[in-house]
This record gives structure tokens, C-alpha cells and sequence, in this order.
């Protein structure tokens, strides 16, 4: 835990990455950029006044250039370097960057086999954070809007990708100062060097970047596989279970990925306590590649489809976000928001290798004051209203009147911009025997290794309930 003097969510790449350069243009110590991707080829400001010529090396090397004593530090995931040998000119701009005496730009090596680092960071000054959903790469960008055709939403080599949905969220104070202690630890496994804290920068906090808190705790939740000398991290996982478990009315989240049986279990429980929570999962309507369309979107259904024989009151709802002309909105936030009280922002999938794999860092915050209450509601809104094709005020009073979340969605669901729901659907025999063994979806490094026959998709749910079944028999067995 740890206070902020101010806080922010950002919502999709166009506004983070206009932020993200201004930070950096206010930088005086250090920038500090910790990724899963990142290609020195694309845009950051594509607003109406920028530079349209401008990429994100170009920025590095002015930047390089006017503030040669502000080392700037790249960390990229060393599997997904191999991305770039694909990408023409980013390897040229690599080196380009690597010339420079004041970038340095390292591959991350230091973890198990078969794990990604999957934090997106970025640090300046140790007083300025950013931690998310979005990294400094290609397929990216978009505005709220979503339009069918933006010309913006454009790669490097002039090729157009479809619409893009994501969140992220800076801080300031001593919450920027704990995800500059993480990010310095992964330069420190990864390169050796040890990097030293900040003391007494100025405050940053870019022009134009309206607070969404002020005066607030914000809680730092991490997953890490153990490696080496340093043990396993499993406070995401901790934090998915004990907001699903803590929610009285409602959850609202935005995922790529509904893959997990530990959070599918503990939505059953909830769902089959008194007084259920209305749920509602937003996300793609396919995962993004063959490989995941047959792994994630598989799961996806079945454990959707072991929810609803649990859920009599149909409380529980998975929705895809279209545009207006009907595409498909790829859902990459990770994004929570329960009963208008506590909301998490962050890198993590509602997957096993989230859970249990993979690097991450999330963002919570618990409101204690009717102001941050009030702060979280109204950004449930404007998402909603984004995603509905309406109005915030539409949103706000259709939810006023009906005081449900799904009745809220369902009375302005409508033709063109929406929220459809799920079809779900039989996955081929292929799909459902990767899904049911999480071939594609380990829990932990041991896992990736372990014969096929001896891993279940379900097996963390039926052990709930043979336990339960235990503790049922265990009070019959005790007389009275």
C-alpha cells in the first residue's frame, strides 16, 4: 500500500501515449520503461497539433539529444524480441537507440522457461508512474470512439488493424515511488546493475491529465514466478479472489482473457452465497492468433458454460463490444470494478499465467470517502456508455432507475454501437482437449512439463467441492 497524491486512469492508447511524451519531455533524472513489446516505429501523438512525422525513436533520440544527463532505460521480454526480426527497420532504429550514450536498451532473461514478462511500466523521475494494459507498440493506438475507419489506426509499415480497446493508470507520491522499486528490481535481475532510488525530484504530473483521485491509498498487486533465488509472487491472483469474494451488488470487468478455474470458482461461490452479485465480463469476441483462439476462447466457453449451470438467476454475463458498423472490438484492458468501491487497473489477465506465471502489476484502489465512490461510478459510466453507443448521462440514469448493472446494459443495448453477448458455442474436439488440459495456459513453470493426463481445467473446482462434500459429511458424523 502506498498514497498518491494523485491518481488517473487512462483509457485506450490515444490518450496514454500523448501523456506517456509528456511526461518524459518533463523528465530530469531518469525515464524508466519496463515492456512485454515495444517498437521504436511507432507514433505516440497523433492529435490534431502533433508532429504527424515524429515516431517514438525519433522522440527518444531528441530527448537523448537535449537531456544528454536523463538516462533513458528500455527493458523489453527477451521471447518477444524475436518479434523484431520481422518488423524491417525497428531492428535499424534499435541500434540507432543503442548508440546513443544516454539509452540503454536491455532484453529481460531472468525467468523460468516458457514465462513472459508481462508488466507495462514506465517510470519517470521516481515521482511519476504509468502501470497498465498498454505497451509502446504496434496495434495499439485508438481513440474511444472506436470508429470503423479511423486512418490513425495504421502499424509502422502502413498496414490498418482493427479497433483496439485498453486502460492504464498513473500515479504520483509514494505509489510512484513502490512501482519504481518494482521496475528497478526487474533492471536488477535482468542486467545485473542496481539502480538507485530518487530522492526529492520535483513532483510530475503532465498538463491536462485530470485526476480521477486525489489524497488516495493505492494497493500494488504483483504475480512472479520463483526463479532462481527469488521466490513466487501470487498477490494478483490473492486480489481477483478477495474482490470477486467481497462484491455485494455487482462486478463489472473488462478482460482479455476469462481463462482461469480459480476465479471461475470463486465466481461460483459468490453466485451460489445468499444475495448473488450481478456480473458482467466484457471482452474480445476471439482471442488474438489461432494458437489462443484454441486454447483461450475454448476455456473460455467452458468454464462459462460450468458458471451458468450454477447460476439459476442468470446473474452472470460475458459481452463482446462492437462499433458501429459492426466490427469487433478486441478487448485488451484488464480492468475491475466492484460495487462502485473498489477498482483495479492493471497488466493482468484473468488467466493461469497471470495467475501463477507470468510477470505482473496491478493497481487497486478501495474508496473510503463518498468522493472516490463517486470517482469509480462515474468512470463505470463513461465505459459503459462507451461501449453502449450512448450517453453518459443515459447510462447514469438508466442505472439510477433500475439500480442493476445488467438491466442497465440491457435496456440500451441496441443496433450498431453495443455490447452483444457471448455466443457460446460447442468448441471443436481439438479445442476443448487443449483447453481441458491448459496446454496453452499453464498454472506455473512445473506445470508446463507435467504429462497431459495429470492436468484438469477443472480440477480446482471439483476439489472445492469434494471438500465441501467433506465438510458436509464431517458435520453428520458429529452428533449433536
Amino acid at each position: 500500500m502506498a498514497h498518491a497524491d494523485n491518481a488517473a486512469v487512462i483509457i485506450d492508447a490515444c490518450d496514454y501515449y500523448r501523456v506517456i511524451r509528456q511526461a518524459m519531455l518533463q523528465a530530469k533524472h531518469r525515464i524508466l520503461i519496463i515492456g512485454w513489446d515495444f517498437d521504436p516505429r511507432i507514433k505516440l501523438d497523433r492529435t490534431e497539433h502533433a508532429n504527424a512525422d515524429e515516431s517514438l525513436g525519433d522522440f527518444l533520440l531528441h530527448l537523448a539529444d537535449t537531456k544528454p544527463d536523463v538516462p533513458i532505460l528500455i527493458l523489453k521480454w527477451d521471447v518477444g524480441a524475436m518479434k523484431m526480426l520481422f518488423r524491417g527497420r525497428a531492428l535499424g532504429w534499435l541500434a540507432r537507440l543503442a548508440a546513443q550514450k544516454a539509452i540503454r536498451f536491455r532484453l529481460d532473461h531472468a525467468h523460468p522457461t516458457g514465462c513472459s514478462h508481462h508488466q507495462k511500466i514506465v517510470v519517470i523521475d521516481d515521482c511519476f508512474a504509468i502501470c497498465g494494459g498498454i505497451d509502446m507498440t504496434g496495434d495499439r493506438w485508438d481513440r474511444p470512439a472506436h470508429a470503423d475507419d479511423d486512418p490513425n489506426r495504421t502499424r509502422p509499415n502502413g498496414s490498418r488493424y482493427g479497433p483496439w480497446h485498453d486502460a492504464t493508470m498513473a500515479v504520483d507520491g509514494d505509489a510512484a515511488v513502490a512501482i519504481s522499486a518494482i521496475a528497478r528490481d526487474r533492471w536488477r535481475r535482468a542486467t545485473g546493475k542496481q539502480l538507485a532510488a530518487i530522492e526529492d525530484a520535483d513532483c510530475i504530473w503532465p498538463e491536462g491529465l485530470k485526476p480521477t483521485f486525489q489524497h488516495v491509498d493505492v494497493a500494488v498487486a504483483r504475480n512472479a514466478a520463483a526463479y532462481a533465488d527469488w521466490p513466487a509472487v501470487k498477490e494478483v491472483e490473492a486480489l481477483f479472489v478477495d474482490m470477486i469474494e467481497r462484491s455485494e451488488r455487482f462486478i463489472y470487468a473488462e478482460n482479455q482473457y476469462f481463462t482461469s478455474p480459480v476465479i471461475a470458482a470463486a465466481i461460483i461461490r459468490r453466485l451460489e452465497a445468499p444475495n448473488p452479485p450481478e456480473i458482467a465480463l466484457v471482452g474480445p469476441l476471439k482471442a488474438d492468433g489461432w494458437l489462443e483462439q484454441m486454447a483461450m476462447d475454448a476455456t473460455r466457453v467452458r468454464l462459462a458454460q460450468l458458471i451458468g449451470r450454477r447460476d439459476p438467476g442468470n446473474r452472470f454475463r460475458i459481452f463482446t463490444p462492437k462499433t458501429r458498423g459492426g466490427q469487433d472490438i478486441y478487448v485488451h484492458a484488464k480492468l475491475m470494478i466492484v460495487d462502485d468501491r473498489i477498482l483495479r487497473v492493471g497488466s493482468s489477465n484473468m488467466n493461469n499465467r497471470s495467475l501463477g506465471l507470468d510477470s505482473e502489476c496491478d493497481l487497486a484502489v478501495q474508496a473510503d470517502r463518498p468522493e472516490q465512490v463517486a470517482a469509480i461510478a462515474a468512470l463505470r459510466t463513461r465505459l459503459l456508455a462507451e461501449h453502449l453507443g450512448a450517453t453518459q448521462a443515459e447510462v447514469a440514469a438508466e442505472f439510477e432507475r433500475t439500480g442493476s448493472l445488467l438491466a442497465t446494459i440491457e435496456a440500451l443495448r441496441r443496433p450498431g454501437r453495443t455490447l452483444a453477448l457471448l455466443p457460446v458455442a460447442r468448441p471443436s474436439d481439438a479445442a476443448a482437449f487443449i483447453a481441458d488440459r491448459e496446454l496453452l495456459d499453464p498454472k506455473s513453470p512445473q506445470a508446463m512439463f507435467e504429462g497431459m493426463t495429470r492436468r484438469s481445467l477443472f480440477e480446482p473446482i471439483r476439489r472445492r467441492w469434494r471438500d465441501r462434500r467433506g465438510r458436509r459429511a464431517l458435520r453428520g458424523a458429529v452428533p449433536a
